[in-house]
């Protein structure tokens, strides 16, 4: 990928008043950030920069020109409008050619896991790692083959394979990959009218003939009330 180019002018004016008055005209307040403490002052043409930065990541390495002097720099903080989303101001973090730095470079997974394939489900736990290079060893992003990733196993950030003259500072136990298995889904069976009337047969049953006697109100032997052959009453002679 070509480095992108973003076209600025020096601001000598500072606050906010200027600096909105900068965000009517169609531009962006900037400031470049050097490595000694020096900063420049800058602005540039919104549209411009959102058109250029569009896809880049914080690893990446851009070249601001600025009145005729380039600096090369990374876009270490855009703040934005909460409402409307819109650009309010750019922090850039210059680099020096020759000098060792630390960066975030994300990682990019590549490939088809044989335990994806298999029914299994891919996490992504980590998605960035922090290395130490010279500008011009330093990757926009680090692709990741997970195509042997097996059900139940992991590929953890030592695993990583860097090009010659990056080093990596992350932690190397980290997980960037990992397939589990599919939990299988329970569906709890849907109770009807019909199930619930014909579930309790036994049950109903039992409750039927328990309750025959309760409510008679018979006891062993005895007859109901009313019978022609009830026993005779007290001072009646047999026949």
């Amino acid at each position: 990928m070509s480095k992108v180019v973003l076209q600025a002018k020096n601001r000598q004016k500072h606050g906010s008043a200027e600096s909105r008055r900068i965000r009517r005209g169609g531009r962006i307040p900037a400031v470049i950030y050097g490595r000694s403490g020096n900063a420049v002052s800058i602005d540039m043409d919104a549209a411009d920069f959102v058109k250029g930065t569009k896809g880049i990541s914080e690893s990446t390495i851009v070249k601001v020109e600025v009145d005729g002097k380039s600096y090369d720099a990374f876009v270490k903080g855009a703040q934005r409008n909460i409402i409307d989303g819109n650009i309010l101001h750019i922090d850039f973090y210059e680099v020096e050619s020759g000098v060792v730095l630390r960066a975030k470079v994300p990682l990019v997974l590549q490939g088809n896991s044989v335990g994806v394939r298999e029914g299994g489900i891919l996490e992504n736990p980590t998605h960035e790692v922090e290395v130490e290079c010279l500008p011009k060893d330093l990757p926009e992003r680090i692709e990741v083959d997970i195509s042997a990733l097996q059900i139940n196993h992991s590929l953890y950030v030592r695993d990583i394979t860097l090009a010659e003259g990056v080093k990596l500072h992350s932690n190397p136990d980290q997980v960037v990959a990992l397939v589990k298995f599919a939990k299988a889904e329970v569906v709890a069976p849907v109770e009807t009218a019909a199930t619930a009337e014909g579930a309790t047969p036994a049950e109903g049953a039992a409750a039927g003939t328990a309750a025959t006697p309760a409510a008679a109100g018979d006891k062993k032997g005895a007859p109901a009330a009313g019978d022609k052959k009830a026993a005779p009453g007290a001072g009646e002679k047999k026949a």
